[in-house]
């Protein structure tokens, strides 16, 4: 059959191509792995049907190993077995959360791994085999029937709500008649907050443990005949295993507030250019003149009115900006039962009437903004620039933690204190030729950010001393 061996596409960039007679089997080898990888999906084949029930990725032998990294005894050898279940729910809380505290580190809990924020996502329908994510969690346990390990992964059929886009690989593989989904995606559905990925507790064994779980997704990403694997906002230790691994690696950008040990926003503003410190001083006086009223509210102090009237914003900003809302009402009252003070709802009110919110976690060392909307029929200058920047910087100072991690997009963050920073993506790809032309494409790509990134903090909002 003609297969041609690339695709011209605007994400992919100006490349020239051609078309060669090719067998409809492609064989890509790669040592680093450790196994062969017989990717076949350029004919009509479908792809294989996940299983509804628990699937076993094989046993392997965990060995300690000595101080010199000498072998000590075999008698300490033991087996780890890796499963795919279809739902978190088939994995108890304390035993994920174990896997993600240790992963994070000692006082960087990230809320969006732990087990309450991703049941929440399958119990209120939103991440499901009806909205195109199944779950295919990967679990590694010992022969004591200890997790030592964890991956939150999914199924996908398409790329909305990932924010690593690559629609235009999809275009690509359509182009010459090759199926690019469905896709297995490792991630937190809907947000691109970095983290760690390949999630693992803290032992003798963790290492191991690690590289077992990785060639595991790459052998399940060849059962199941998918195209690619993609694991998306990992942290940048992870993203460079993974390169070693033969992943290719992929750099983003988004916009983070660092807390320079201030004591208050005002004390924050004097390390900003005067012209920078006065636009903010105005756009927060306008709050007050338009007799609105800001809180900050936590926990058992956000009610469920509080829920179903901030779904009615969120909705309004999807409706307006995306056309379609990946969250369920159920979702927000089902994950903030379950997260209790680490959720941070910033609202603003019109006398008795509630205009405008914006969501945030608070993890160990950070305050993450996520999402935010206000009233569809009324707009207040200067609102979301308070709600969503101001009052989190606010919350970061008063709870001395480091950082506010604002998402992507929006240049717009830089002159109000937000500076850009780089996120990873690892993605491995089967097909040898795509491989070749997609990794082309990331190292120009990664070259213009780096530029990007270079400019916007030269052009930066801070004094000139500030660092």
């Amino acid at each position: 059959m003609a297969v041609a061996v690339g695709a011209s596409s605007p994400f992919l960039g100006h490349t020239s191509f051609h078309l060669r007679k090719t067998s409809s089997r492609r064989h890509v080898q790669n040592s680093n792995v450790g196994f062969s990888i017989k990717a076949i999906f350029w004919g009509p084949r479908k792809a294989v049907e996940p299983s509804k029930q628990e699937l076993c990725l094989g046993d392997f032998c965990l060995t300690e190993f000595g101080i010199e990294g000498d072998r000590t005894n075999f008698d300490k050898a033991r087996k780890l077995s890796v499963w795919v279940v279809s739902s978190i729910s088939e994995i108890s809380p304390d035993e994920w959360d174990a896997c993600s505290l240790d992963s994070a580190g000692p006082g960087e809990l990230n809320p969006f791994l732990t087990h309450g924020f991703l049941s929440s996502l399958e119990e209120s329908h939103c991440a499901t085999k009806e909205t195109g994510w199944v779950p295919q969690h990967v679990i590694a346990r010992d022969d004591s029937d200890n997790v030592l390990g964890v991956i939150p992964l999914y199924l996908k059929s398409h790329s909305f709500g990932e924010y690593v886009f690559d629609h235009s690989w999809a275009d690509a593989y359509y182009s010459y008649g090759s199926r690019y989904y469905p896709k297995l995606q490792c991630c937190v559905p809907f947000t691109p907050v970095t983290g760690p990925r390949i999630l693992v507790r803290n032992t003798n064994y963790r290492d191991q443990v690690f590289d077992i779980l990785v060639s595991a997704l790459v052998a399940l990403t060849i059962k199941f005949q998918v195209s690619s694997l993609h694991i998306t906002f990992l942290s940048a230790i992870e993203c460079g295993k993974l390169k070693e691994k033969g992943f290719l690696q992929r750099v983003g950008m988004q916009y983070h507030w660092t807390n320079r040990n201030y004591r208050s926003f005002d004390e924050f503003l004097m390390d900003m250019k005067q012209s920078k410190r006065k636009n903010i001083r105005q756009e927060r006086k306008k709050i007050s003149a338009q007799n609105l009223t800001m809180k900050r509210l936590r926990g058992y102090e956000i009610k469920a009115k509080h829920w179903d009237t901030f779904y009615k914003f969120y909705r309004n900003t999807t409706d307006n900006k995306w056309g379609s809302a990946y969250l369920t009402r159920d979702f927000f009252h089902n994950m903030a039962s379950k997260l209790g003070d680490q959720v941070l709802l910033v609202t603003a009110e019109e006398g008795d009437e509630l205009v405008a919110g914006a969501l945030n976690l608070i993890g160990g060392d950070a305050i993450y903004g996520r999402l935010w909307g206000c009233h569809p029929q009324v707009y207040y200058p200067s609102l979301h620039f308070e709600a969503c920047y101001y009052q989190a910087i606010e919350a970061a100072i008063e709870l001395n933690v480091g950082r506010v991690e604002a998402g992507a997009q929006g240049e717009h963050k830089i002159q109000r204190g937000y500076m850009p920073v780089t996120t990873y993506s690892s993605h491995y790809i089967l097909d040898e030729v795509f491989r070749k032309v997609i990794s082309d494409f990331l190292v120009r790509e990664e070259a213009q950010l780096e530029l990007v990134m270079k400019l916007l903090r030269e052009s930066g909002p801070f004094k000139d001393n500030v660092t």
